[in-house]
């Protein structure tokens, strides 16, 4: 069973080194590219200011972050929530660099960092795909026909829940998904005591030779004598 989470980000500005934080992550689970229903959505304090630039693509506003939670308070959440799953992010340099600046900020209690190599990246992806093409998220979406018309700003959970349908046309389109989901439902569950369904026996053998052509065959084989090449395959009673 494959498990994936496609994660999205909205942070104060795009400078993590230069002192940027997180304030909102979503993410969406998949299993074998199917998203389960389940997610995870947080907006964190980022204890300095949004910066304006921030402000007009995703909205949030530092009065309403003043009252959330900060980032250390909600990690043990999220890191339950990626448990072993297969992060897929959109240009995820970016949003690793900021989960890992995240990490670090926490000291002795900071988890792994998350390694690139690790994240399935759907930016080059889609420009493997369709080379000097827009590759992004709605440039993505009006190509694969998916309905956008919420995303009048930028939002974590909405960016990664859409970007979970753009990811499965990636991969080849929905034919695939629903291929696995069939498969699984063709499948018997883990631990299942069901027993399979006996194979239905094989139809009994009805020679359509007649009594009188019968007679002419076996005539004929008993002409061949004992050394005919098919005596070492036939049997002197096997129907033919």
């Amino acid at each position: 069973m494959l498990r994936e989470i496609v994660l999205d980000t909205e942070t104060t500005g795009t400078e993590a080194k230069g002192g940027d934080r997180l304030i909102e992550i979503g993410a969406v689970e998949l299993l074998n590219h199917i998203p389960t229903g389940r997610t995870f959505h947080r907006y964190c304090n980022p204890q300095r200011p949004v910066s304006e630039g921030a402000f007009n693509v995703h909205g949030l506003s530092d009065a309403f972050l003043a009252d959330k939670p900060v980032f250390a308070e909600i990690v043990g959440e999220l890191l339950a929530f990626l448990a072993d799953g297969r992060l897929v992010i959109h240009n995820a340099p970016f949003d690793v660099g900021f989960l890992n600046m995240e990490y670090a900020r926490l000291g002795a209690n900071a988890p792994p960092p998350i390694q690139l190599e690790d994240v399935v990246d759907t930016l080059p992806m889609a420009r493997r795909k369709h080379p000097g093409a827009a590759n992004n998220l709605d440039a993505l979406c009006a190509r694969y026909g998916i309905d956008n018309t919420r995303r009048t700003k930028h939002g974590a959970l909405l960016d990664a829940q859409i970007l979970a349908e753009v990811y499965v046309e990636l991969l080849g389109g929905k034919q695939t998904s629903l291929g696995l989901l069939e498969a699984e439902k063709a499948a018997p569950a883990a631990g299942s005591t069901a027993l399979a369904a006996a194979p239905a026996a094989p139809r009994p053998y009805r020679s359509r030779l007649t009594d009188a052509e019968r007679a002419r065959h076996d005539s004929f084989r008993a002409s061949l004598g004992p050394a005919a090449i098919w005596a070492d395959y036939i049997g002197a009673d096997d129907p033919v």
